[in-house]
């Protein structure tokens, strides 16, 4: 059952309403433009897929258009910074933080200044645009980089709130963002906080999985919870924050339930699922499925089409689920 305090789309099962996530980073950067005026933001030639475009229309002296030169556009968010302004830059995942990983490195996350970037058309859910568009790697690239924290919002709505508060935080923050329109699962009033993880899902009986996910891929996690509500007792968690980790939460869940899956739509290797196997190593270690993807590129296709492909929706996670429950109880 969805639990009581989650305050999640009451229709989540039947009919869920839908948009990118996308789309509530452009809702939350108008509501910043109007309550901050040191936010700024710097786009490499894509402000109307990246949802710039209203702010742009706006507040055009606040916008700087960089053009297709991503090593720019962290470099000169670092000077504003520097200065006291609230630089957001926005591009594709792909080009930042890939393209320009090494600017982000040094004139970034080594001077600790408190850029925001917003790496969009993250994940297969690009589809069609294929393996160079496809952005599978860009949460372990920023995980790694110290003073950096990383966001992944599930639907649109936290994608809002996540803009908000990285808006707030002292430090630089990326905040991961989709293309495709994928389920809207909270509302205004689920709660939302950086550093903490979220139990959605709990039955009636003690867990016997523990499921952690990511991204808008939490609603497949939740659908596979649903199905199991009278076979395997699951609880499933958000986890939005993947850097920082909830990790007393995450691991107090993990030694309860005994086993663990984790869901993300990114690579396994420096995702969400190294970041749980680093806690549980460490804390709890306990039988552990991973659901991402496995070491290899992505393909042109159409995102749900992908999704199945790679493993990475509901009967996906179903498997695992069932994989790592054996597992526990051989």
């Amino acid at each position: 059952m969805i639990t009581p305090d989650a305050k999640l789309k009451e229709n989540l099962f039947d009919k869920p309403e839908t948009a990118p996530t996308r789309d509530g980073f452009g809702k939350a950067l108008l509501e910043l433009g109007e309550s901050n005026p040191n936010v700024v933001v710097l786009c490499a030639d894509l402000a109307e897929s990246t949802r710039v475009l209203p702010f742009k229309e706006k507040y055009p002296d606040r916008y700087i258009e960089l053009g297709v030169a991503e090593q720019n556009l962290a470099t000169v968010a670092s000077g504003l910074a520097t200065y006291g302004k609230i630089p957001f830059i926005t591009s594709y995942a792909t080009f930042s933080p890939g393209r320009n990983n090494e600017q982000i490195r040094t004139t970034i996350a080594l001077n600790n200044v408190p850029v925001k970037i917003i790496g969009s058309h993250a994940g297969l859910s690009v589809g069609p645009d294929g393996a160079t568009h496809q952005a599978l790697e860009d949460m372990a690239l920023m995980r790694v980089l110290p003073n950096m924290t990383v966001l992944s919002p599930c639907d649109s709505e936290e994608a809002r709130k996540a803009t908000l508060a990285a808006a707030a935080h002292a430090g630089p923050v990326y905040v991961r963002l989709g293309r495709a329109p994928t389920a809207a699962i909270t509302t205004a009033e689920t709660p939302f906080a950086i550093g903490k993880a979220q139990l959605v899902w709990a039955g009636e009986h003690a867990a016997e999985v523990a499921v952690f996910a990511t991204g808008p891929l939490l609603y497949q996690a939740l659908c596979a919870a649903k199905e199991l509500e009278h076979h395997i007792p699951v609880e499933v968690y958000n986890v939005h924050s993947v850097k920082p980790l909830d990790v007393e939460e995450l691991a107090d869940a993990a030694e309860r339930a005994g086993a663990v899956v984790t869901v993300e739509e990114h690579q396994v290797a420096g995702g969400l699922g190294g970041a749980i196997a680093e806690v549980l190593a460490a804390r709890c270690p306990v039988p552990v499925e991973f659901v991402g993807v496995k070491d290899s590129f992505g393909q042109s296709g159409e995102p749900a089409e992908l999704i199945e492909h790679y493993g990475l929706g509901k009967s996906g996670i179903l498997q695992a689920i069932q994989r790592v429950h054996t597992r526990k109880t051989l």
